[in-house]
């Protein structure tokens, strides 16, 4: 149960990939598909605040790092516990089993989350503030992984 503190914290998330091939290719036909439904699925989740859409309601036309190559998905969660919950069920889940088929495997960390004011809408910017902190200090309050979570400010639980 969040504490008073700590409801005032929502979690931010982004995940940054590197395609394999072009998002018109036939390659990516089944990712590329399934980007409205799975966001369809993330808008009605439990715990799901907000994403990031570009202008086609989607992220995928939104620069990040300036490389072509780099698709983003970035949002906003209630906690920890609402994000996982929805990554590992349904269609979502699917996906994640195919995602080596469709990007490049990185060494570097491409997933960081962090806290924000309830309300606060990150930014690019933000995303890869937080994505550069993790890959430099590792799991940090200001950039953290599921694995190694770091609790609200304020209080509440990490988990």
């Amino acid at each position: 149960m969040a504490t008073a503190d700590s409801a005032a914290y929502e979690l931010a998330q982004v995940n940054i990939a590197r395609l394999k091939f072009p998002l018109d290719s036939p390659e990516l036909k089944d990712f590329v598909d399934a980007l409205d439904p799975v966001n369809a699925a993330a808008d009605g989740a439990d715990g799901f605040i907000w994403r990031l859409q570009g202008d086609t309601g989607d992220a995928t036309d939104v620069s990040v790092f300036g490389d072509e190559w780099l698709i983003v998905n970035m949002s906003v969660w209630r906690d920890p516990n609402a994000l996982t919950a929805f990554m590992y069920q349904g269609q979502h889940r699917e996906l994640l089993g195919r995602r080596h088929e469709w990007f490049e495997r990185v060494k570097e960390a491409m997933t960081a989350l962090w806290w924000v004011q309830t309300g606060c809408r990150p930014t690019v910017a933000d995303a890869e503030k937080a994505l550069l902190c993790l890959r430099e200090h590792g799991p940090t309050p200001e950039a953290f992984t599921l694995r190694t979570p770091f609790p609200a400010p304020g209080g509440g639980s990490a988990a």
